[in-house]
């Protein structure tokens, strides 16, 4: 274990699962005192500074491209994985000038292409997989910082599901002695983390919903030639298809009990465009199916609130805090009350309320996982990933 009475100043990079751009977050991570003697001895953060960058339109289409494609070239996966450890570093050097600093270390998480959190038989064996790409050596040469990147596979290998990996950033930052906290990330993908009131980390479970913004995006571009639903209007317009809804909520992922993880696998292009073609057979309005993907993301979570959150939280009072892009689909929030308000009392609120950007928050996880590898220690919650122990996450690359 490196020395871990010092802090850090860790650069966090993310690139989710909607392949619209790359986040980074500047963190100052300090250690408790004293340093681990308990398991609720949690290190503390600050975040120091953040910026957003898209991916270039064209990197962006071959991203998307490359996501569960049934053939592409080995020579275009490995140029498209050291085009994006380029762009992962210009958007780290951007960040430096907006706020100068001396970085310690960099977590980067890459870019998920495949994720198959469960085994499936191949070649004679049962195999899951999952694959970030962009390669961490262009990072720490550029920077002249260490490296700790691809922090999935040390999960799956010890039987968890790679995902999701934000449930420490949770419970480090919003565990609470008196009031249960619920955190909702509307990514491409929906994921939650329940920390019920005093919970110790073994505590925390977390697992995704289902689509969030993937299908809404997805067919906003099909359909209007727009990345996404600006606040909600569109779905606004929209009358809600119940029977699509109905139907939707019906597939094998919604029946599965936690620990459960998605993608694009499930919920891509695919599968967007089935939705797509379902919504048609009721409406001529694509207005109503953009409507229709809001209330699934909706729906899928208030299924999984009734059956698998509400259950667990102890008698006190309710936070639901949302971060991620969809956190400012106002009809996608209107549609969320309505799904959770019938259990009870509950305060909704953004991550932003609390003094963390919604859109830096997969990025301050990835550095403070990087800051947990550094220091010999684990970075995933089992109950979270399903893993048989916590495992220490990541590979690093020395500058």
């Amino acid at each position: 274990m490196k020395n871990s009475s010092k802090s850090m100043t860790v650069a966090g990079i993310m690139s989710g699962t909607s392949a619209d751009g790359i986040d980074v977050a500047l963190v100052r991570i300090s250690p408790p005192r004293p340093f681990g003697t308990s398991p609720r001895d949690v290190p503390r953060l600050r975040l120091l500074g953040h910026v957003a960058l898209a991916y270039p339109a064209a990197v962006r289409k071959r991203v998307l491209q490359a996501m569960n494609a049934p053939e592409i070239s080995v020579a275009e996966l490995s140029q498209l994985h050291w085009r994006l450890g380029q762009l992962y570093a210009d958007a780290v050097e951007r960040a430096l000038k907006k706020y100068p600093m001396r970085l310690d270390l960099i977590g980067c998480h890459g870019q998920t292409i495949y994720h198959q959190g469960t085994a499936r038989r191949y070649l004679g064996g049962s195999v899951a997989c999952t694959w970030q790409m962009g390669e961490a050596s262009v990072l720490a040469a550029r920077l002249g910082v260490s490296v700790v990147s691809d922090f999935r596979p040390a999960d799956l290998a010890v039987g968890g599901q790679g995902a999701p990996l934000v449930p420490l950033l949770d419970y480090v930052a919003f565990h609470h002695a008196k009031r249960n906290r619920v955190l909702q990330n509307l990514g491409g993908i929906g994921n939650l983390t329940v920390i019920p009131a005093n919970a110790a980390p073994e505590d925390v479970f977390a697992f995704d919903t289902g689509p969030a913004n993937m299908v809404i995006d997805a067919i906003m571009t099909e359909c209007f030639q727009k990345k996404y639903d600006a606040r909600g209007a569109t779905g606004e317009r929209g009358r809600v298809l119940d029977s699509v809804v109905k139907e939707c909520l019906e597939l094998s992922f919604f029946q599965l009990s936690p620990p459960k993880s998605a993608g694009r696998e499930e919920f891509g292009r695919e599968f967007s465009a089935r939705f797509l073609a379902q919504c048609r057979k009721h409406s001529h309005r694509d207005e109503d199916a953009v409507a229709t993907a809001t209330a699934l993301t909706a729906s899928s979570i208030g299924l999984a609130w009734k059956r698998y959150v509400h259950p667990k939280l102890v008698n006190a009072p309710t936070d639901y805090i949302v971060a991620g892009g969809g956190a400012n689909n106002l009809t996608l929030m209107k549609m969320i009350h309505a799904e959770l308000s019938p259990t009870g009392k509950i305060s909704q609120h953004t991550s932003d309320d609390f003094g963390m950007p919604s859109s830096a928050k997969e990025a301050m996880a990835f550095a403070l996982l990087a800051y947990q590898t550094w220091h010999g220690l684990p970075g995933n919650l089992p109950r979270a990933t399903g893993a048989q122990r916590p495992a220490i996450l990541g590979k690093i690359t020395y500058a």
